[in-house]
């Protein structure tokens, strides 16, 4: 009996500290917690949403000067000529053109203004996690928000491995 013991003892003893070698360390972070919660992307975030309300109120001008241009050529448009009504509504077509121009700038800049600003600050929170999780010893740091993925992969990679089993 205290041989079967001593035997487990040390079959224990020999045999955890290679299963605990043997596993990685892995940790994982919600990314999309952190960078909303980052004062840098608020302040970004409400960067573009002041842009965005700037461009809102130049549209939102623009439709209606179009629209009062629209409604006083209609109600004039019997006591015109047909030369003048066709030079309105060419003036009218311009200015529809015109805004609906205006509003695809507007959202192509405020796009590119979104990377510009957005683009550094998730640089930044990826290489505070990987520093992070290395420094901590983790071999894999996994972004848990939804559709997340490995930020970090410090462990061993199989492909080698596994292109030798396959035969090439």
């Amino acid at each position: 009996m205290k041989l079967a013991l001593k035997f487990i003892a040390f079959a224990f003893l020999t045999i955890a500290p290679l299963s605990t070698y043997a596993q990685s360390n892995v940790a994982h972070i919600n990314v999309q917690q952190l960078i909303s919660e980052m004062p840098e992307v608020i302040a970004a975030q409400n960067e573009l949403a002041k842009l965005e309300k700037d461009y809102t109120t130049q549209i939102d001008n623009a439709f209606k000067e179009f629209q009062t241009k629209a409604q006083s050529y209609s109600a004039d448009a019997a006591n015109q000529t047909d030369v003048t009504n066709q030079a309105r509504q060419k003036e009218l077509e311009s200015m529809q053109t015109n805004l609906q121009e205006f509003r695809d700038s507007a959202a192509q800049e405020l796009q590119k203004k979104q990377m510009d600003l957005m683009t550094p600050l998730l640089e930044k929170a990826r290489n505070a996690i990987t520093k992070v999780g290395q420094e901590q010893g983790f071999d894999y740091v996994i972004d848990a928000s939804p559709n997340g993925g490995i930020i970090l992969a410090d462990g061993k990679d199989l492909i080698e491995d596994v292109k030798r089993e396959l035969g090439f």
